[in-house]
């Protein structure tokens, strides 16, 4: 990186200019996976296919999900050559990893094994499932080396070069979907489709990688070795982070009015993903643009207004703008739709504890102290199983999703207080270490 960059002052214009681009990143991927839904649900048995592909969807994101931090990582550890080896190294030892997790699921009985005695779904759904992750058993090599490409485009602070790059995969996704249909059927259509957009993506971020170039910062490189030991705890918190709504579900799964608790929490989860899920780029704003304390006091001032404006946003959807996103967009019947009102109300807090947790996280990431977050994620699961036992003793009459948004909440909050009992005294970490 530029010591002139380096030397700049952080303003709210560069921070405002670094994280909108990453914003729309993640709504722009959202829109890919609604893109796929509307396309199989135009199929003739698209009952099948939207279930399998769901289906295929959590199974892949539970297994791949050590892999969604490489930016992350790259961002934090890359500093030359050498170090840009052993991230190359990291990157295909997980892929590996989880290419083979897959493929033992699409290809042998331990398939049949976790799809219908574990999630019990039916042979069908299980069997279409499984030709969905076919396709996707490629697919941990291009995100992993997708994450690390674009670690290295937001270090240079380009980043609406990413939101590009994404927005021509949703280009080519259209593109592929129409293309497929004569190769592909089903739930396969879309894990296909998906697989050869983020080929696309992935080409266009190393190109793009490649004219950024790697930079320099002068700091001492780590080894392979060292770069697996940093990488490995943060892989691991970020895959445990995955178990955290798979527990709330089955906390609520058990109560009386489980089947409209586990609709609405579906819904809000979704909603949330939206509205909260930018709050991660905060972690690449820390990693990319702090230098001294001024720049994370103009960091937190940011922070505070996205959170208040995600939080006002949240309640506009929740009250005034209720019929129209919730009932004219998401097509939500009336009862599901005012039952969502309170809980999705108590949600406007949530942005404010999600995004502070991933201002912790950077601070960790960036003193190479990884381990603090699978310590973190794992005292948030185990807080979740702990309410587990103790909702046991709940009187039948609470409502599952007021249960599930305070489980949803109290453990971002727990994992928040946990990290910042961990950092209380210690310093800022310059971006450019």
């Amino acid at each position: 990186m530029p010591d002139s960059l380096c030397a700049q002052r952080l303003t709210l214009r560069t921070l405002s200019l670094f994280f909108f681009p990453l914003l729309l990143n993640v709504q722009l991927m959202s829109v890919s996976h609604a893109i796929i839904n509307a396309a199989l649900a135009r199929l003739e048995d698209y009952i099948l296919a939207l279930a399998a592909f769901s289906v295929a969807m959590v199974v892949h994101l539970l297994f791949a999900s050590p892999s969604y931090q490489n930016h992350t990582i790259t961002i934090a550890i890359v500093r030359g050559r050498r170090s840009l080896r052993g991230m190359v190294l990291c990157v295909c030892l997980i892929a590996t990893y989880v290419s083979l997790m897959l493929g033992l699921i699409a290809f042998t009985p331990l398939g049949d094994l976790l799809l219908r005695r574990i999630l019990g779904v039916t042979p069908e759904i299980a069997a279409a499932a499984r030709q969905a992750l076919a396709p996707m058993c490629l697919l941990p090599f291009f995100t992993g080396f997708r994450g690390l490409f674009q670690g290295l485009v937001i270090r240079a602070r380009l980043t609406h070069l990413v939101s590009l790059a994404t927005g021509v995969r949703v280009g080519a996704l259209l593109l592929l979907l129409h293309l497929g249909r004569p190769w592909f059927a089903g739930a396969q259509l879309g894990a296909a489709a998906l697989l050869g957009c983020i080929i696309c993506e992935t080409a266009l971020m190393a190109w793009f990688a490649w004219r950024c170039g790697i930079g320099t910062s002068g700091a001492v490189e780590k080894t392979p070795l060292e770069i697996l030991r940093f990488a490995l705890p943060v892989a691991f918190s970020s895959g445990l982070q995955q178990t955290i709504p798979v527990v709330i579900s089955a906390i609520i799964s058990r109560l009386p009015d489980a089947a409209l608790a586990l609709a609405a929490f579906g819904v809000i989860r979704a909603l949330l993903f939206l509205l909260s899920g930018p709050m991660r780029n905060l972690q690449q704003a820390y990693l990319t643009l702090v230098e001294t304390d001024a720049d994370y006091r103009v960091l937190l001032r940011f922070f505070f207004s996205v959170s208040l404006g995600m939080a006002a946003l949240t309640l506009a959807i929740a009250l005034p703008f209720n019929p129209l996103i919730l009932g004219s967009v998401l097509g939500l019947a009336d009862d599901l739709r005012l039952y969502l009102v309170l809980p999705f109300c108590l949600c406007a807090i949530f942005p404010l504890f999600y995004g502070a947790t991933n201002l912790l996280r950077a601070h960790f990431t960036a003193s190479h102290q990884t381990l603090v977050l699978s310590q973190a994620t794992l005292l948030k699961f185990t807080y979740l199983l702990l309410c587990w036992l103790g909702s046991l003793l709940l009187p039948p009459g609470i409502p599952g999703i007021l249960l599930a948004i305070f489980l949803l909440i109290s453990s971002e909050c727990a994992e928040a207080l946990f990290l910042r009992w961990r950092r209380a005294g210690a310093a800022i970490v310059p971006a450019s270490r």
